[in-house]
């Protein structure tokens, strides 16, 4: 899941996160799919963190050594 962090001045209910109020300054997570429908709106959202972060530091971790 992506994060956003929600710009606007007022609550604002959002749909699709099941009718949830998101405040201003909160940080939400929604579907990767959908991240861009967030950000694609700079004036009320703003990334937090991209889809597929999370995986990539799971792969930036370092190697087991191999005994031998």
């Amino acid at each position: 899941m992506a994060r956003v962090r929600f710009l606007g001045p007022e609550p604002v209910t959002v749909p699709e996160l099941g009718g949830r109020t998101v405040e201003p300054d909160e940080v939400v997570e929604v579907p990767d799919s959908r991240f861009e429908g967030y950000v694609c709106q700079p004036a009320n959202w703003e990334s937090v963190e991209e889809p597929g972060a999370k995986a990539s530091k799971k792969s930036a971790a370092r190697p087991q050594k191999e005994e031998g």
